[in-house]
């Protein structure tokens, strides 16, 4: 089985920057594609960015193109999230996704993380 877990979530002020961590472990090496996520209150969960294995091929959401970078460290297991010019309207809780398949479209994953808060204040 794979486990992912997030770090790197807080409270920013509009403009800020974070980076969001993902740590995979159980089966890291069974994982192609990986993905961000992200969840507002009251509105259905969006894709916001992914990478594919070797981290060649990425794609954002229009929304974060341009402020957000998607990145990975294989020899550590993570993946990350670069997020810079933040707005308030990114505010929402961020999940890392990996699936087994390659590929960087879609929304199809297999293992999801539990999530970590991110709050922009304007």
């Amino acid at each position: 089985q794979v486990q992912l877990v997030e770090s790197g979530g807080g409270l920013v002020q509009a403009g800020g920057s974070l980076r969001l961590s993902c740590v995979v472990s159980g089966r890291p090496f069974s994982i192609n594609t990986m993905g961000w996520f992200r969840q507002a209150p009251g509105k259905e969960r969006e894709f916001v960015a992914a990478i594919s294995r070797i981290g060649i091929n990425t794609r954002y959401a229009d929304s974060v193109q341009g402020r957000f970078s998607i990145s990975r460290d294989n020899a550590n297991n993570t993946v990350y999230l670069h997020m810079n010019r933040l707005k308030p309207e990114d505010t929402a809780v961020y999940s890392c996704a990996a699936r087994r398949f390659a590929g960087i479209t879609g929304s199809e994953y297999d293992y999801w993380g539990q999530g970590t808060q991110v709050t922009v204040s304007s």
